[in-house]
């Protein structure tokens, strides 16, 4: 799932701080997320950053839904 944060990011050139910024969540769980270290990461957060890269859910966990 992080690896395609971090590719929907990527491709609306997005940076890190970017996103922390619209989805109000912080830049180091971004990154972690898009590492890998952080696999429990909440739907509220999954969902505050889908929302701010206007996206769904399922375009961040399923590669073929976009």
């Amino acid at each position: 799932m992080g690896y395609r944060i971090k590719e929907v990011r990527k491709s609306l050139k997005v940076s890190q701080e970017e996103l922390a910024e619209k989805s109000g969540i912080s830049r180091a769980t971004i990154s972690a997320l898009e590492n890998g270290f952080d696999r429990n990461a909440e739907i509220q957060t999954l969902l505050a950053i889908a929302n701010a890269l206007g996206c769904t859910l399922s375009d961040i966990f399923y590669a073929d839904s976009k």
